[in-house]
């Protein structure tokens, strides 16, 4: 049960979770006195959990998770060039496993991808996951997996490693692809048209018909991939908010579409559009789904 046999809360400070390939973890204080919402963070190309916790403009996001009352998990996925493959995923599965053992955890859990980290987050958030995701935010994100493997011959190689075949992923390994035959996820996306490195309109922007309406956030930004202008006090804020917005709303995992699923997607909360959309950070406009 969620926070039964929870350990004491490691509070204030980054702990190293066991494993081959090691994650970072840290809980509020809060969760020492009541149960907190987990957020798995999944991290760029060529990075781990240790780049993550140093990079300031990171833990500029992290700690206003930590301010919101929401524990933070730096995954490894497995590797440093894991592109969101199944031993990933399983790797990140332990990890969790691992962190909510550590704090009071309410049972849920939010998914943050940076970059290549976007395929992994996504993917936990799709059936077969080992934990259940409720909301996925994502940056500069690869979301499509075929297309990262048809980009450049060093990503095929990667990716050719990570999945251990040489082959192109088919369309059960692609997150892109899984989510089409979903009902919505609450999404929240930030990306760049000027990024040359992950191009939006191939990836993160192809998500926004299967966003969830009412709140879901699509947020337009300027510059070049993962540019400092991603990582501001006032995008931490807006992230923050987002995930504290749904840890109101009802939830029940994704289901597979169709006229069913489409029916009853349409009568959860936020469906109607209706709700209004959080205030604009610094400036910056929001695109709030509604259908």
């Amino acid at each position: 049960m969620p926070g039964s046999a929870a350990q004491p809360a490691d509070t204030g400070r980054w702990i190293k979770l066991g494993g081959a390939t090691p994650s970072l973890f840290q809980a509020p204080a809060t969760c020492a006195v009541r149960a907190c919402p987990l957020v798995v963070v999944s991290h760029p190309r060529g990075q781990g959990p240790e780049r993550l916790r140093d990079s300031p403009q990171v833990q500029t996001l992290a700690q206003a998770l930590l301010r919101a009352n929401f524990a933070v998990l730096l995954s490894s996925d497995g590797g440093t060039l894991s592109w969101g493959s199944p031993q990933g995923l399983a790797e990140a599965g332990a990890a969790h496993a691992a962190a909510i053992r550590r704090f009071q955890w309410s049972g849920r859990t939010y998914a943050l991808g940076l970059s290549m980290g976007g395929l992994m987050a996504l993917r936990s958030a799709l059936p077969g996951s080992p934990y259940p995701v409720r909301g996925v935010a994502l940056i500069d994100a690869w979301t499509d997996l075929e297309l990262a493997w048809d980009s450049a011959l060093s990503r095929r190689l990667e990716i050719e490693a990570a999945y251990g075949r040489a082959t192109p992923p088919s369309a059960e390994l692609n997150p892109q692809q899984l989510l089409t035959r979903q009902s919505p996820l609450p999404l929240f996306v930030i990306s760049s048209l000027e990024d040359t490195t992950v191009k939006a309109s191939a990836n993160s922007d192809r998500l926004l018909a299967h966003a969830q309406p009412g709140v879901s956030e699509f947020l337009p930004v300027t510059g070049p991939h993962l540019g400092a202008n991603r990582f501001t006090p006032a995008v931490a804020q807006r992230l923050a908010g987002f995930f504290t917005r749904l840890e109101t709303l009802e939830w029940s995992p994704p289901a597979a579409s169709g006229p069913a699923a489409s029916s009853s997607a349409a009568s959860g909360p936020g469906a109607s559009g209706t709700a209004a959309p959080p205030p604009a950070a610094s400036g910056i406009p929001s695109r709030p789904v509604a259908r």
